[in-house]
């Protein structure tokens, strides 16, 4: 029985680009279906499956009536076009709150984080939220180290990185248009607010990582194609990065406390150096 649940226009809309993500989205999916802190109030979910060669629509779909038990609506597009930009625009076109979660399927959400969000974007001018994010267990000791001295960069440790999950209120969403074509859609969202514009709040998420020396560089080129690229169509953005840099201090400091870790993490910084950049073609974060 959900009695007047869901009733009105719904208080957030979170959407979630999909492809082939049959592995994932159950898990995504059940953690916002999870979420604390609404009461009464309705949520919208909308999993833009897009270029799907795999069961993520069906295993999407399959989880509408636990949304609708909550007074939660839950809208699955299966779109014949491939690509995540074309889905988050997509998903734009559908949503009807004015708070906007974007959120990639294969991060967790905590119990309080969604909620913790709209309360913060419930503000008239423009703001940019995300939560803590917390790198996932990983399977091999190499990703492992890794992952570990990852989390220790200052780029993870101060500001508000939004990797894989930021929100929007509606002043901030416009700030731009549609999506544009872009390598790098959270480093573009994220720089279109300055740094008093973006809130962390408490509540943390799960965000995964690579697996694999390889996999690790190709994803770190195109990390750095994606910022060359929104500095050279975008320049005006970079006038709101506040990204911290280690400093020859710090950089000692953390090889220190962590070898391992360094050593795992600059063997990928030094790859990625030797090979010169490049992002031909789209590599998963994970």
């Amino acid at each position: 029985m959900t009695g007047n649940k869901g009733a009105g226009e719904p208080c957030i809309s979170v959407i979630i680009p999909a492809s082939n993500e049959q592995d994932l989205i159950g898990r995504c999916l059940e953690a916002v279906l999870t979420s604390t802190g609404f009461g009464d109030l309705p949520v919208e979910i909308l999993v833009m499956a897009n270029g799907c060669g795999d069961d993520t629509v069906a295993i999407a779909k399959g989880y509408t009536a636990q949304a609708s038990a909550l007074g939660w609506r839950l809208d699955v597009a299966e779109l014949a076009t491939p690509g995540k930009l074309n889905a988050l625009n997509e998903g734009d076109a559908r949503a009807r709150a004015e708070i906007r979660a974007y959120l990639d399927a294969d991060v967790v959400v905590s119990p309080p984080l969604l909620a913790e969000i709209r309360a913060a974007l419930m503000r008239p001018d423009a703001a940019y939220a995300s939560g803590r994010a917390i790198i996932a267990p990983t399977e091999t000791a190499f990703a492992r180290a890794y992952a570990r001295f990852y989390a220790t960069v200052p780029f993870m440790q101060t500001g508000v990185p939004g990797c894989g999950l930021f929100a929007v209120n509606a002043a901030g969403r416009a700030r731009w248009g549609q999506f544009p074509d872009i390598i790098s859609d959270d480093t573009f969202v994220r720089l279109s607010f300055m740094p008093a514009e973006r809130i962390g709040v408490a509540a943390s998420y799960t965000w995964p990582i690579v697996e694999g020396f390889g996999n690790m560089v190709r994803v770190r080129r195109r990390q750095d194609a994606g910022v060359a690229e929104i500095a050279a169509r975008y320049p005006a953005l970079l006038a709101n990065d506040d990204k911290p840099r280690f400093g020859m201090a710090g950089v000692l400091k953390r090889a220190l406390a962590d070898p391992l870790g360094f050593a795992a993490y600059g063997a990928v910084a030094l790859a990625v150096r030797l090979r010169g950049r490049g992002a031909n073609g789209w590599e998963r974060g994970r």
